[in-house]
């Protein structure tokens, strides 16, 4: 490429060529330039990015390289705070040591205090409450949709949920002015999907308390104390959300009867199974703290955990009768697109060992044999078809079983 236009070749004869064709072969020559030039302009723009893009990696690099050379600190708890000093527990090799703080760091700890420590065992730094992100994340922020309008056939213990759980949060004066502690717990037990679930849901979408949802599969962990700990866990983000409701779904998995078993596995089930115990009626005030909890093996249950204190009603969430059931499916059918012709009284009657679960699936797997004739109304035989459809997949997977059993 040429530095200048007068270093540019003139495809003309100076002394023939008129002056109109100087000016317009110089024209052409100008914008040949331009464009070079711009191209260039573009280039030097995308070398500068690249530029920036290496010099905030070589920054990143650089920062992480200064840390990787800092040395490391270590957790502590502080034992006691005296004149000479301040005791601290180094957690891991549980190594004590007396050491000097400022005054000002002093007036800021307090007994078991957590604190980061060097090498020297010397306080660098106070740690914030430590509280298990995983039950920090259990906390419902945006309530379900289940209402108890859809819930159907279960008006009892709908009922008792509510004066359990709603009741002494919205009119705890009615108690003090009866004379007795509000019930602390509730136990939802039966078959699967006979609505536990959904009763948990519903509540978490009328009450204006904190929900917290756990599984007691989730308490379940291979080392020892970590399921311990993330039950206390639980409970202190439930008191700092005060008033809360906390559901365990599947509690059977850490609240099975004890046994004289051994292994380590079973003994740290047992361990988050106490410490669970202790949350629930220890010497620890719970506070505007509800419990709800569901399982489908009752007959698992330690006895310990059923006793009042703990659960003060234990309801049984049985599958629906002839009338739950056809209350059922009108709520599952609401939005659906159903022919005249359906009776739900009959379907109720045919169904007399579905649950609210297999009334569900009923009513899906209808829409679906009407969308697959191409249909946009629903048949009575469509359900029809759809329990006879589940009924033989219930039957497939009990043969399955009795073949690996």
């Amino acid at each position: 490429m040429t530095d200048t236009v007068d270093d540019v070749d003139l495809p003309y004869d100076e002394e023939a060529a008129s002056q109109q064709e100087k000016i317009e072969v110089l024209q052409e020559r100008l914008e040949v330039l331009e464009s070079q030039n711009e191209e260039m302009r573009d280039k030097l723009l995308d070398a500068n990015a690249e530029n920036n893009k290496y010099q905030q990696k070589l920054e990143r690099l650089t920062h992480e390289n200064k840390k990787l050379k800092q040395s490391p600190l270590f957790v502590a708890t502080v034992q006691e705070i005296s004149e000479e000093g301040v005791v601290i527990k180094q957690h891991g090799n549980n190594q004590e040591a007396l050491t000097e703080v400022t005054e000002e760091m002093r007036s800021d700890l307090e007994p078991d205090a957590r604190v980061a420590v060097n090498n020297s065992l010397s306080i660098v730094k106070k740690l914030e409450n430590e509280t298990d992100v995983r039950a920090r994340v259990m906390q419902v922020e945006h309530s379900p949709d289940v209402t108890y309008e859809d819930i159907g056939g279960l008006e009892e213990q709908m009922q008792e949920v509510r004066e359990t759980v709603e009741m002494p949060l919205d009119r705890p004066d009615m108690f003090e002015t009866v004379g007795i502690d509000p019930p602390s717990g509730v136990l939802l037990y039966g078959p699967p999907g006979t609505g536990k679930t959904m009763l948990a849901k519903a509540v978490a979408n009328q009450t204006d308390a904190t929900f917290i949802k756990m599984a007691g599969s989730e308490l379940v962990h291979k080392f020892i104390g970590e399921g311990a700990k993330l039950v206390r866990d639980l409970f202190e983000v439930a008191r700092e959300n005060e008033p809360a409701v906390l559901f365990i779904d599947e509690i059977d998995a850490i609240a099975s009867k004890r046994t004289d078993s051994k292994t380590s596995g079973d003994a740290e089930v047992q361990r988050t199974m106490m410490q669970l115990l202790s949350e629930m009626d220890g010497f620890s005030d719970r506070g505007e703290i509800r419990i709800i909890a569901a399982t489908n093996r009752f007959d698992m249950l330690d006895p310990a955990i059923l006793r009042p204190g703990r659960f003060d009603r234990l309801i049984e969430v049985p599958k629906p009768t002839d009338e739950g059931r056809e209350i059922i499916f009108k709520i599952h059918t609401r939005k659906m697109n159903v022919d005249d012709d359906v009776d739900f009284a009959r379907l109720a009657e045919l169904t007399d060992d579905a649950s609210g679960a297999d009334i569900k699936a009923i009513c899906t797997e209808a829409g679906m044999f009407a969308i697959r004739d191409d249909r946009t109304e629903i048949y009575m035989r469509d359900f029809l078809g759809a329990w006879e459809k589940i009924q033989a997949e219930s039957d497939d997977d009990a043969d399955v079983s009795r073949a690996f059993a």
